[in-house]
């Protein structure tokens, strides 16, 4: 943990960070450090070359920081890589046949219905449910006790709170804590790739895949239940309400079909995974950072004094210029989507590269928001950054949410979620750190913090 100066004397803050691994790991070294925490897999020639391979388990898996290699991969040609064996394997037991884990003419069905749903005109209806479970987290945590304050698990919870009323208008207090231990389990053991995920067909099942199995089966009989309470509970509302209205009259603009009940399962348990698993994080390391650089805090609440006025009025999101840049600069040191892996479904040549059927294209967003030649003090805590009138970020950079045509659709929802709730806490709380263990980054499903630390809330 350190600080150092950025040009013009503005103080930075260096947050701590794994180590780079060493050169020539074996195959089963890398898998065990996959189980264990992604984000220490990469060697320092990583962070300062264009392109980095090596073998996998009798195929080249290629790291590319170069843009033509992640435009062509991601961008131009998404049609020639898809998931790995391993990727689904460990997400479809939660996601099942949903957006995420759907190619070719599925995944373009699901998508044409799901795009109204999130566009910026939709996301605007659902903030009142995103103000709603923040002052009232924000309400009891100032009426508790404040001298010591495990913060992360609240802002774990508020995440959940927010993704279930969006989607169901339902509050979460009876289901939140189901959803959020099915989720921790899952991935505490069941979420982290062991050696069979890489190595045996995907049509072969393994132990591991029946554990899971075994796992799904309890996981949608909990995401069925909580449909059935919103199905039936009564209202008079006349237009949609929540982003399950919205799914359940889409329809494919070219074929004009809706989702089938199972189709409509999947989505909305992809939606509450990924929506409250990713926000959460970003939130949570906001946090631990802003008690770092006191102020940094100071002027989100000032800016927030003006943007959320309170009294029933609509927040003022375009003047959050510096929460959002301090959001993004949070998502560039800690992406919640750490790492994009495709495997080759033909022959290619990217970046000078020869990439055979099965050879696995790899694009880390970890590593590329942190190059040294893409980034000034790459491992900088520096805000300023993303703020208008900064130097352009180049394209291909900055990934928080993919890019190409499977970028994530619900990015604009993600960000407008954060930099409210971000907003809310600085004005009411300053936030200091109680506890000096450095918290570090780990990586298995979505960019984790090792452990939670204590904060101190003082009321402003």
């Amino acid at each position: 943990m350190q600080t150092s100066v950025a040009p013009g004397g503005i103080r930075t803050f260096i947050p701590p960070h794994p180590d780079p691994a060493p050169e020539n790991l074996s195959p089963r070294e890398l898998a065990s450090l996959m189980r264990t925490n992604n984000l220490r897999v990469w060697s320092q020639r990583a962070y300062e070359e264009e392109v980095v391979a090596r073998r996998f388990f009798g195929r080249s898996s290629v790291l590319f920081n170069a843009h033509e290699a992640i435009r062509h991969v991601l961008v131009d040609h998404p049609e020639a890589y898809g998931r790995t064996r391993a990727t689904l394997r460990i997400l479809k037991p939660l996601l099942g046949e949903g957006l995420f884990t759907s190619e070719g003419p599925v995944w373009r069905h699901q998508r044409r219905i799901l795009a109204p749903a999130f566009t910026p005109r939709t996301v605007e209806l659902l903030i009142p449910h995103i103000q709603s479970a923040t002052t009232e987290m924000i309400s009891s945590v100032a009426a508790g006790e404040k001298e010591q304050v495990d913060l992360f698990p609240k802002i774990q919870r508020l995440a959940l709170e927010i993704a279930g009323r969006t989607m169901f208008s339902l509050e979460m207090g009876e289901h939140g804590p189901a959803l959020r231990e099915q989720v921790k389990r899952y991935g505490q053991r069941l979420g982290r790739p062991h050696l069979l995920d890489f190595v045996v067909p995907i049509s072969i099942p393994t132990p591991h895949d029946w554990a899971r199995t075994w796992f799904r089966r309890g996981w949608i009989r909990l995401i069925d239940q909580i449909m059935a309470e919103r199905l039936t509970a009564k209202t008079h509302a006349s237009g949609p309400r929540d982003l399950l209205d919205l799914l359940m009259a889409a329809r494919d603009p070219e074929s004009g079909e809706g989702f089938s009940p199972k189709q409509l399962r999947d989505q909305i348990a992809t939606m509450i995974l990924a929506g409250h698993e990713t926000t959460a994080a970003a939130l949570c390391w906001s946090v631990y950072l802003l008690a770092q650089v006191p102020e940094v805090q100071e002027r989100i609440a000032k800016e927030a004094a003006t943007a959320l006025s309170g009294g029933g009025a609509e927040p003022q999101l375009s003047t959050l210029t510096y929460t959002r840049a301090v959001l993004d600069e949070v998502m560039r040191l800690y992406p919640p989507a750490y790492v994009i892996v495709r495997a080759a479904h033909r022959s290619d040549n990217v970046a000078g590269v020869d990439m055979k059927p099965g050879d696995l294209a790899i694009i880390s967003p970890w590593v590329l928001h942190r190059h040294r030649k893409r980034w000034h003090e790459p491992d900088a805590f520096v805000p300023e950054r993303f703020l208008p009138g900064a130097s352009a970020i180049e394209r291909f950079a900055y990934l928080p949410f993919g890019v190409g045509p499977r970028v994530c659709i619900g990015a604009h929802f993600a960000l407008t979620e954060a930099t409210l709730v971000l907003a809310e806490l600085m004005r009411s709380f300053r936030i200091e750190l109680m506890t000096t263990q450095p918290v570090l980054p780990v990586a298995v499903v979505t960019t984790q913090p090792d452990h939670a630390p204590l904060f101190h809330l003082h009321l402003r």
